[in-house]
């Protein structure tokens, strides 16, 4: 495949970043782009579909469509699949796995399908060799995507492999660890440039602090993963992925140029022993400062910036009196961060209320499973009309 032709991709994200990643694919060259639910469809080349998955801080995955047909039964569906030219994408000697994500009347059981699937590829190969590639269920050489909705069946190569949330700088989450795609769309849902101070004062294994730091450094996202699934298709090609990677290294931003202060705080002193170990995978070790401070506690430094966490809500991490800890919070933004614009991530919508300030903004997302709450606080001195009449 030339590097020039141009192709499909849709890459996937949570819930609410999708503005976010479309504007991520924008910046680095995609055509077309399309906000969907939980994904951006965009018009890319090889060269592109390569930085996708080395740059987008919000993306989850990155996939191909090969094919879009209509199918209410398994023969249609298997004779489609096996009108797919498979050799321009695997050999007898890849493994590959059947990933299905199946909402259809007509295809009731999502093993059934993918095992239709995976059948048309094996007999793809069977016929022209008498021999067929095999499925590898945990280290698979090539994923591919069935995602069928009522009787729209789409086949897709899974550019990505693993998650893109999984950066490779974070061995172990502790706790209560925050997706890193979520915590990279936090920070750019912030507004924060990397031109100012960024605190986090919960920072529990430094999620969000070093998606911070690799923002405000142009470090790219997975410039740390040693891996993707692109690097195992027949056309994969290895100079040019050489040649992106030593592009973004050569952009990335020395930390002595920047001027602000990163700092995370954390009450626990095993957790920042964690965060101390991630930030150093991810190499941003210069730039993030760590304190064993409790909240209240927490000296705040200059007097603007952001402050971004993500507190306990109650449900993994149990916290007694969880509204009256949200109530201490307000009452210590008010009186201590005054000039800062505060960012929190709350699930506990009742705990929220106890904060006591007005919100500028609330975002909709999820965290996990859990339907949460990003809200925006403005910090001032005096009175809220005082400060509005400032404006």
């Amino acid at each position: 495949m030339k590097n020039s032709e141009e192709f499909e991709l849709l890459a996937s994200t949570l819930f609410g970043l999708e503005k976010i990643l479309a504007k991520e694919v924008e910046s680095i060259g995609g055509k077309n782009i399309e906000t969907l639910n939980r994904a951006v469809k965009f018009t890319a080349n090889t060269e592109i579909m390569y930085k996708a998955n080395l740059m987008l801080r919000t993306a989850l995955k990155v996939l191909k469509p090969l094919a879009s047909f209509k199918s209410t039964n398994q023969y249609t569906l298997y004779g489609n699949v096996k009108k797919i030219n498979w050799e321009k994408y695997l050999n007898i000697d890849t493994t590959f796995i059947i990933k299905p994500v199946v909402f259809s009347t007509h295809f009731r059981h999502s093993k059934f399908a993918a095992q239709k699937t995976k059948d048309a590829i094996a007999d793809f190969f069977n016929d022209k060799y008498n021999k067929r590639p095999s499925v590898d269920l945990d280290y698979p050489d090539v994923p591919i995507h069935l995602h069928i909705s009522e009787d729209q069946v789409t086949i897709s190569l899974d550019s990505s492999g693993a998650p893109l949330n999984q950066r490779g700088y974070r061995l172990s989450g502790g706790d209560a660890p925050l997706n890193e795609v979520l915590a990279a769309g936090l920070i750019q849902l912030s507004n924060w440039e990397g031109k100012s101070n960024f605190i986090d004062p919960m920072c529990g294994s430094g999620t969000i602090l070093i998606e911070a730091a690799m923002f405000a450094l142009n470090i790219p996202a997975n410039i740390n993963r040693l891996e993707f699934a692109f690097m195992k298709w027949p056309d994969f090609d290895n100079n040019k992925w050489k040649e992106i990677i030593n592009e973004a290294k050569a952009s990335v931003i020395n930390a002595d140029e920047l001027k602000i202060k990163i700092i995370g705080s954390d009450i626990e002193l095993s957790q920042l022993e964690l965060t101390q170990k991630n930030v150093s995978r991810a190499g941003v070790g210069k730039i993030i400062k760590l304190r064993n401070k409790s909240f209240d506690k927490f000296i705040v430094p200059g007097k603007k910036g952001h402050v971004v966490f993500n507190p306990p809500y109650g449900e993994r991490i149990k916290l007694e009196k969880i509204e009256q800890f949200y109530e201490e919070i307000g009452n210590k933004l008010k009186n201590s961060w005054s000039g800062y614009q505060a960012w929190i991530l709350s699930c506990n919508f009742d705990a929220i209320k106890k904060i006591g300030l007005k919100p500028e903004k609330k975002i909709k997302l999820l965290n996990g499973k859990l339907s949460c709450k990003f809200l925006n606080f403005k910090l001032f001195e005096g009175s809220r009309k005082d400060y509005l009449q400032q404006e």
